[in-house]
């Protein structure tokens, strides 16, 4: 089964002025991600405001990707829904139009136990082919609900076609534990980017990663080195990636990715309601900082 490696770019979603997704500049974002040498898409998660968008819309960028990528590279969709149904519709979706796997998200906003979480994921799981890769998606922060090792462990023995974690909260120690389960056979990327090269030392796949988006050079360079055996210019390469990740994660404002693709010549977009872009005079502020990386 397919899984997720090296520097997984998690995409925003342009949309018109009047809140529709943008489909050319979506095509725009998928080949600019390609050409700068990322080795994952990963469209329709959190960095792509997935809760704010219908099915119909949410299905319209997965095709839009897949058929753009053209099999150049690996693409999950994320397909994490607030209701079980739609996760499903989502997921049978992206296998339907050849995507190599899915991400879901864990059950959101109301609290799930560990048995409940189990079996949620057994109920997708198996409305999927066996050999149709799933990463579960971890992102306690948003979602209120976690999995610890042991649930995770209870998951990954009852779900064959889950072959990994996306885990986006930034605990190593919990990253460690994850990296031990089904005995180490386990895809573990991290969501945190300045987490990057410390989880590919400790034994991870890659990043899933929002910031890579406007700068996927900065990331690239971390995994080519580290993929090389050049630690010392990975530290290097890192270095830089964090500096980007500190400018553009202030406030978690994805508008702040969509002007920085703006501003590179990739048609941004703008944010679907109720999200606010970027007022004039945050736009050129933004500019300001970021002038020295463009």
């Amino acid at each position: 089964m397919k899984k997720l490696f090296g520097v997984i770019t998690a995409m925003t979603t342009p949309f018109t002025e009047d809140g529709k997704v943008d489909v050319a500049a979506l095509e725009e974002q998928t080949e600019f991600l390609i050409q700068k040498g990322v080795q994952c898409l990963y469209p329709c998660g959190t960095t792509g405001e997935m809760y704010l968008m219908s099915a119909e819309e949410r299905e319209l960028v997965a095709e839009t990707v897949v058929k753009k990528a053209a099999g150049r590279v690996t693409v999950f969709i994320h397909t994490g829904a607030m209701t079980e149904a739609e996760t499903i519709r989502l997921a049978r979706h992206a296998h339907k139009i050849g995507a190599d796997g899915v991400g879901v998200v864990t059950p959101s906003y109301f609290g799930v136990s560990p048995r409940a979480m189990v079996e949620y994921y057994k109920r997708v799981c198996a409305a999927l082919p066996e050999d149709f890769s799933v990463y579960v998606y971890v992102i306690p922060q948003l979602a209120k609900n976690d999995i610890t090792a042991a649930t995770m462990e209870e998951i990954a023995a009852a779900c064959k076609n889950v072959v990994g974690v996306k885990y986006s909260w930034p605990d190593v120690r919990r990253v460690n534990e994850y990296l031990q389960v089904r005995g180490g056979d386990f895809s573990v990327v991290p969501g945190a980017d300045d987490l990057f090269l410390p989880c590919l030392v400790c034994g991870c796949d890659g990043v899933v990663s929002g910031c890579s988006g406007p700068f996927p050079e900065a990331f690239v360079a971390v995994y080519k080195a580290f993929q090389a055996g050049d630690l010392a210019e990975a530290r290097k390469a890192q270095v830089a990636a964090t500096k980007l990740v500190q400018i553009m994660q202030f406030g978690g404002d994805m508008s702040i990715f969509k002007n920085i693709l703006t501003f590179r010549g990739v048609t941004g977009g703008y944010m679907h309601k109720p999200l606010l872009d970027l007022t004039p005079e945050q736009v050129a502020q933004l500019k300001e900082t970021v002038a020295p990386y463009l």
